[in-house]
């Protein structure tokens, strides 16, 4: 086995964020730069002797290439085996789920999950540990420093192998198994979900559409729905994962996403519409005539899930991320589990979850999972609607207005102000921290303030603290508006301002969710003052 050794120098900007380290292709492409933060991961990364790693990505452009040189670096680091998905195809959950079911060591996920993909967009490599799940803080920040002083990479001397082939090769010493990136999903979708009980309701009548956005989730789909749960042919839109997801953006939200909205909004609308994003890890759930957010939709999942096989013996413990709203807070209460508030990023529930604190887990930002592997997964959430709506035998509709009858509902809406240039956007959040401590007992637009405060977290587990994870204003009655500055871009910042209104069971319910928003909207210009220090006068995007 040859190895060669490749001199090189530090990059500035490799430090992994919450979803690894995201940047334009065509700063990756650069001489390097992949090298670089790869051998990062694997001169720091937690390892056994004959250790397997797991590979596979979104199928965005540039992956293939990436995944050819990492599997050389692999080998000459000292891995045992590589695992790499056909096609250099994985989803994210099925990615934690591999190395979960084959005790890898860990695995180097290739996406820039919900981001647009081509040779002009984005590109991003993030590594998850053994448990599945992303690295923790420990790890990303020893893989920065790591980047910060890195002066060579090592890579075999071997030929790119063929990955559209299944079956074993070798890279030096390292065995290098090509897999079906879907069938071992699939099989964990049948242990959880009542699959024969939903054959018999689409035999019956049925109907779904999903939209797959060109991105991962395409043969996921293709084979869980279409072959094993017999939707027609055809169920499944955007199928066919492209490398640049059909020049579309593959974020399932109402922008994004508007024709499967429109097809569900129609007369002739099957019962369930469905999408997921780029990496299969974030979902999209619309019901005949109403869209149920991502915070309703964990919330009225939590509350049903025990109708599904694999949850049928009830919950630990249910988990959500601060800006998600507290609908399912009062789920959490009804079944008498604990309700668990942590920071965004889904790292922060793998301790929650190995712990056996919490059974499922959510973000507002359309990730919703559970303890079945340690990433978001965009078809589980599918499923398990899927499954409720076989088992009751009521439509998405009936089950989101007997839910708010049963807990009142959360009014909610995320306005997102894209590529702000990044000092503009520090000014939006200086100016609401410098007014943190004067706000309790003030009024704005006619609602007093309960508490301000930005919010730090202490994990119950491994006692952790993570400090500066969102403003929140609070205001009595169980409204409040939270602001943070997103990680997932790869140009400028985006503020994320998160609405949020309680209204009680007995309350209005069934308001148009813009006007029930617009005085917390109003109240959120007043206290950060987004437009008059950015000049957007309206967001981008409001999900």
């Amino acid at each position: 086995m040859i190895i060669i050794s490749h001199p090189t120098t530090p990059f500035e900007g490799q430090k992994p964020g919450t979803s690894g380290l995201r940047k334009k292709v065509r700063v990756f492409a650069q001489p390097n730069y992949a090298e670089n933060f790869v051998q990062s991961v694997f001169d720091v990364a937690e390892r056994p002797d004959h250790a397997t790693l797991v590979i596979g990505g979104d199928g965005r452009y540039h992956n293939r290439i990436v995944i050819q040189q990492a599997i050389r670096i692999a080998a000459a680091s000292g891995y045992a085996r590589v695992l790499v998905g056909q096609g250099g195809i994985l989803s994210t959950p099925a990615a934690s789920h591999v190395i979960r079911k084959y005790r890898a060591s860990g695995g180097l996920i290739l996406s820039a999950s919900h981001n647009p993909g081509g040779p002009d967009e984005d590109f991003g490599i993030k590594y998850n540990i053994a448990n599945g799940g992303p690295a923790p803080e420990a790890v990303t920040e020893a893989i920065h420093a790591r980047t910060q002083k890195i002066d060579r990479w090592h890579a075999v001397d071997a030929p790119d192998i063929d990955l559209d082939a299944l079956g074993e090769a070798q890279v030096g010493e390292m065995t290098v198994e090509v897999i079906d990136p879907v069938a071992d999903y699939a099989d964990l979708m049948e242990t959880l979900f009542d699959f024969d009980l939903i054959r018999e309701k689409v035999a019956s009548g049925l109907t779904m559409a999903f939209d797959a956005m060109h991105a991962v989730t395409g043969p996921y789909a293709r084979e869980i729905l279409e072959n094993r749960l017999g939707f027609a042919a055809g169920t499944v839109r955007g199928g066919a994962p492209l490398e640049d997801f059909g020049g579309h953006h593959p974020d399932p939200n109402l922008v994004h996403a508007r024709a499967l909205h429109d097809t569900m909004m129609g007369e002739s609308a099957p019962d369930l519409g469905a999408a997921s994003d780029g990496d299969g890890d974030r979902n999209l759930i619309i019901g005949r005539g109403i869209f149920i957010t991502p915070s309703d939709s964990l919330a009225m999942l939590a509350a049903n899930a025990h109708l599904a096989p694999g949850y049928a013996a009830g919950l630990k413990g249910i988990a959500r991320s601060m800006p998600t709203s507290a609908a399912a807070d009062r789920v959490a209460e009804a079944l008498g589990v604990p309700a668990w508030e942590t920071p965004t990023g889904w790292k922060f529930f793998g301790t929650l979850l190995d712990a056996g604190l919490a059974t499922i887990c959510g973000e507002e930002s359309a990730g919703t999972g559970s303890d079945h592997v340690r990433e978001k997964d965009g078809l589980w959430a599918v499923l398990l609607w899927l499954n409720i709506l076989a088992a009751t035998g009521k439509s998405v509709q009936q089950i989101a207005h007997g839910h708010w009858a049963r807990f009142g509902r959360n009014y909610y809406a995320r306005h997102d102000y894209e590529n702000v240039e990044t000092g503009k956007a520090g000014a939006v959040m200086e100016r609401v921290e410098g007014k943190l401590e004067e706000l309790p007992g003030t009024r704005v637009q006619g609602m007093t303030v309960a508490s301000a405060d930005s919010f730090a977290y202490t994990d119950p587990v491994d006692g952790s603290v993570s400090r500066n994870q969102g403003l929140r204003v609070a205001f009595e009655g169980g409204s409040r508006l939270v602001l943070r500055l997103s990680g997932t871009g790869t140009e400028g910042a985006t503020i994320r301002l998160y609405l949020e209104r309680y209204e009680p069971a007995d309350g209005r319910l069934d308001g148009d969710t813009t006007e029930m928003l617009a005085r917390l909207a109003a109240a959120a210009e007043e206290i950060a003052g987004i437009a008059a220090l950015t000049g957007r006068t309206a967001p981008d995007v409001v999900t």
